[in-house]
């Protein structure tokens, strides 16, 4: 296996490829994309180098299914700079404060923990399985207890089109079978999740917003995608096993985004409570990542997930260039 004139492709750079080519994505709505310049690590240079210029791009299929995966995940996933959106209440407000706070968040090492979680649960069944579970089990604790909250600031923000749980069930029905009430627990991680949205619903229910905003935000910008690369992976049956991901009741995510922002700038609250909330939504990214972590499936495992959904968007390609041709 070779890259062009560059030599054989070792298993080490092969792997750091992979990596790189992902590191855009994250979680939290205020997404940004890294150009490969800025991975600091000892290859940086390298990577550089092998920037995806149209002349390597046509000598490498692998680079071209890869960059063209990146391209489309980071598409519809990322929210423009809120500094670039000047007419939007993203620019100002609570919306500002909640993008630009949690952007720390987003350091090279979380984005690839992030990234590679994921691909992880996407690798088998099993560990999709087990995500859609502690989804399954942050959810019902985040809408029960926005259901019994009188704060509000959490009433302000809580639309039924974002409620996630009824579609999580059928997720779980479909993985589990009818009894899964009864035979799925929590995981250690999922349960400190938990943990968390119950006391802050007791001790300081505006924390809450904190959870909307992480978590509800980024399924809307990110949930297309990530369920269709999962049904792909995973082969799974037409329209089953993904529901988490599809809000039926949202036609076009933005404009609704731009809304509960808009709404989210209208909550009186004092300078402290916002920036506890910021902090809170640092907090929920970290939890996230714990998640991730309790996945079954290494490297080897994750590499072949990329590789196949990689393969397929050249088999895609190539199929598109042949109904034109």
């Amino acid at each position: 296996e070779t890259s062009g004139g560059l030599g054989p492709l070792s298993s080490p750079w092969r792997e750091t490829s992979f990596v790189a080519v992902m590191l855009s994505l994250c979680l939290l709505p205020s997404w940004c994309s890294y150009s490969i310049a800025q991975i600091p690590t000892s290859r940086s240079n390298t990577l550089q180098h092998l920037a995806p210029t149209p002349s390597y791009l046509r000598r490498s299929g692998v680079i071209v299914a890869l960059t063209e995966q990146e391209e489309r995940v980071s598409k519809a996933m990322e929210l423009t700079p809120a500094e670039a959106l000047a007419e939007s209440a993203r620019s100002r407000g609570l919306a500002l404060q909640l993008d630009d706070g949690t952007r720390k968040s987003h350091s090279m090492a979380e984005n690839t923990a992030f990234v590679t979680g994921f691909f992880k649960g996407i690798s088998t069944r099993p560990a999709f399985a087990q995500l859609v579970a502690s989804l399954y089990f942050v959810y019902e604790a985040m809408e029960s207890a926005f259901d019994k909250a009188t704060d509000p600031s959490v009433k302000a923000l809580d639309y039924p089109e974002l409620r996630r749980v009824p579609a999580l069930e059928d997720d779980m029905a479909y993985y589990f079978g009818v009894d899964w009430q009864s035979t799925v627990r929590p995981t250690a991680a999922t349960k400190e999740y938990c943990d968390r949205i119950r006391s802050i619903a007791v001790d300081e229910p505006p924390l809450l917003v904190a959870h909307m905003y992480t978590r509800y935000l980024g399924d809307l910008f990110g949930g297309q995608m990530m369920g269709g690369m999962a049904r792909s992976s995973l082969k799974l049956d037409d329209a089953l096993g993904t529901r988490f991901y599809e809000f039926d009741e949202i036609p076009r995510a933005k404009p609704f985004i731009e809304q509960w922002y808009a709404r989210l700038n209208d909550l009186e609250l004092d300078a402290g409570a916002k920036q506890r909330i910021v902090d809170e939504a640092n907090l929920v990214f970290a939890f996230n990542i714990k998640l991730f972590d309790e996945l079954q499936g290494g490297k080897r495992a994750v590499l072949r997930t990329m590789w196949g959904l990689a393969k397929g968007a050249v088999v895609s390609r190539m199929g598109k260039i042949f109904r034109r041709s």
